[in-house]
């Protein structure tokens, strides 16, 4: 189950919410290092450790997408930070595709828009932080694929052409049909093969 460890209450005095948040951040990654920490909508969260099923889930999809990364020379990293933009939130994707050398925050994040695709694994407790919240943000800062692994509602849905506004195109399909990475992957994914189904 997922914790929301401090949402502020009021604003402090002299410093902007999400600075004091993102600041507080690294902290709370410290003392929590072997947990998922983000920044999510104002809120500090930790998450549980992801169960089986999250687990081979995600390495189904990175069986999907190994070929044409290691075709194309991209990487595909399991655990790294999305920069969003300086005030914004931190996102830890489960799967993040970058090109062969992204551009980075620092270390730890990567830019948003050098990504070629970010995925979520829904959880219990990421349900709308994965379908809602996390989209309209990637959307904002340029993210150009968002896919979410839906295991509750048996759905990957694919959301594509970023603005300000959100995604502007949305595809869902229901475990065992196909869906289609556009440019520049040029990919089918066969859901059917998904473990479970």
């Amino acid at each position: 189950m997922a914790k929301v460890l401090d949402r502020p209450t009021t604003k402090p005095p002299q410093e902007d919410p999400p600075t004091e948040l993102a600041r507080r951040l690294p902290e709370m990654c410290e003392s929590w290092p072997d947990r998922r920490v983000e920044l999510i909508d104002g809120r500090i969260v930790v998450r549980e450790l992801p169960t089986d099923t999250h687990n081979n889930i995600v390495f189904w999809i990175l069986m999907q997408l190994a070929g044409v990364v290691t075709e194309r020379g991209w990487k595909i990293w399991p655990d790294i930070k999305l920069h969003l933009g300086p005030q914004a939130d931190r996102y830890r994707p489960d799967l993040t595709v970058v090109p062969a050398n992204p551009r980075m925050w620092d270390r730890n994040e990567v830019y948003g828009d050098v990504t070629l695709l970010a995925v979520e694994v829904v959880s219990p407790s990421s349900v709308n932080d994965d379908h809602v919240i996390k989209p309209r943000n990637c959307a904002q800062a340029g993210v150009p694929l968002y896919l979410v692994i839906d295991v509750f509602e048996e759905q990957v849905r694919l959301l594509s052409r970023p603005n300000h506004k959100g995604y502007q195109q949305e595809v869902i399909t229901k475990f065992g049909g196909f869906i289609e990475l556009p440019e520049p992957w040029n990919l089918t994914i066969d859901t059917s093969s998904l473990p479970g189904t």
